[in-house]
């Protein structure tokens, strides 16, 4: 019989390290083991064990999420493994949901994960996020008048001060922060060829801005920007100056395109390039993606943090759970489907119970979630997604929840 538990590192770190090797997550050598380990103790970590091994395991990481100016107890979903002699058995399925279950008791209003293919996690409750834009180009062809500064060197040894400068960089709607300084760490040791730039301007001497890469050895590029972190707009023009330097030898950036800005306005005639490098080595291309997903955990409590212009709203909520299904019957958390009468409005709120003077709308959490956090309107999440509703009262949501496109800023 399956039996699911709590990771123990002296029992189960060879087993995990073995389901890791399986599937193509565990490269050779001692510093990507220890970046594994990192990752695996610092948060959650729960497995599945078969015949006396784990051979299925999740972990999740404690992290914020920016809902306009309101900060949300966040926790990310960082892995889900299953070893090839347990795949196709369910292990993955309920044990996420039970780490699911574990981070809202544990005070997470909104978990979130990222994904390799849409469908999969639909079935716990996660509803898909925005697309994200990834721009190939020649740093060359930026059009900045201005010059960067003379940087200093980010190696893995700096990985405290990286990550601190991550937790503090400028933020809009639908960021993240994750707080364990582990996660950084990681990161960095798994980066191929991975080195950072930044500027230490704090007036402590933080560091204030900064870019880590990786050219994967590679004399000519593509130089892949992982993350970049910066307080300021003009933080993250000296940083577009900074890349631009690089174009005497660099042929080729790819860089994800920060809220708020389009990264198209900074290049020197974009399709004329995207023609001639077409299906080149360096090709310059733009690449639209939603690969992450987000899910309420605790939906009174996330409308509490809501916070609205605009006039009130008020409606009946039917909402459905699908993580329910993976839970025991006597589960403490069990998802958060039910009825709800919903205020929206400079106050929110969610009130158990239904008010029958008002309309009624239908959605499950993976819906309402998306429509919350702004990812997609009403009347279009009517029409592709589980919510339904009077026209008049989705063209009502349309309005009341126009929002910033969510952009977490941080993979995980």
């Amino acid at each position: 019989m399956n039996q699911f538990r709590q990771y123990d590192p002296r029992k189960d770190k060879k087993a995990i390290r073995r389901i890791w090797r399986e599937v193509g997550w565990l490269g050779k050598g001692k510093d990507k083991k220890k970046a594994m380990d990192l990752v695996v103790e610092c948060g959650r970590a729960l497995v599945a064990e078969v015949q006396g091994e784990a051979e299925c395991l999740v972990l999740s990481a404690p992290g914020s999420l920016r809902y306009l100016t309101e900060e949300l107890p966040f926790a990310a979903v960082t892995n889900v493994t299953t070893s090839r002699v347990a795949r196709k058995q369910g292990l993955a399925s309920h044990l996420t949901a039970r780490l699911v279950a574990e981070d809202a008791l544990g005070g997470a209003l909104v978990s979130g994960l990222g994904f390799f293919e849409q469908g999969y996690y639909d079935q716990l409750g996660f509803g898909v996020g925005g697309y994200e834009h990834w721009l190939g180009f020649d740093p060359a062809q930026l059009r900045l008048e201005r010059r960067a500064r003379v940087p200093r060197r980010l190696t893995v040894a700096d990985w405290k001060v990286i990550h601190a400068s991550r937790l503090a960089r400028l933020r809009g709607h639908g960021a993240l922060n994750l707080f364990p300084t582990a996660l950084s760490r990681s990161e960095m040791i798994w980066t191929t060829e991975g080195f950072g730039l930044g500027y230490y301007d704090g007036p402590s001497g933080e560091l204030t801005h900064h870019l880590w890469l990786n050219n994967g050895a590679k004399e000519n590029g593509p130089y892949n920007v992982r993350w970049s972190s910066y307080q300021t707009y003009d933080q993250f023009l000296e940083l577009l100056a900074l890349l631009k330097s690089l174009g005497d030898q660099v042929r080729l950036v790819r860089l994800r395109e920060p809220q708020g800005i389009q990264l198209q306005d900074f290049l020197k005639q974009p399709f004329r390039f995207r023609q001639l490098t077409e299906k080149a080595k360096y090709e310059n291309v733009m690449k639209a993606t939603a690969y992450w997903q987000m899910r309420i955990n605790d939906l009174p409590a996330c409308l509490a943090k809501t916070r609205l212009r605009g006039e009130t709203l008020r409606f009946n909520l039917r909402l459905t759970d699908p993580i329910a299904h993976y839970l025991d019957e006597d589960a403490p958390w069990r998802g958060v489907g039910g009825e709800y009468r919903v205020t929206l409005g400079p106050e929110s709120a969610a009130e158990t119970g239904t008010d029958s003077a008002l309309p009624m709308l239908t959605a499950s959490v993976n819906a309402f979630t998306r429509l919350w956090l702004g990812v997609r309107p009403a009347t279009g999440l009517a029409v592709s997604d589980d919510l339904a509703g009077p026209p008049e009262l989705l063209e009502a949501l349309d309005w009341a929840l126009r929002l910033p496109e969510p952009k977490p800023g941080w993979d995980f």
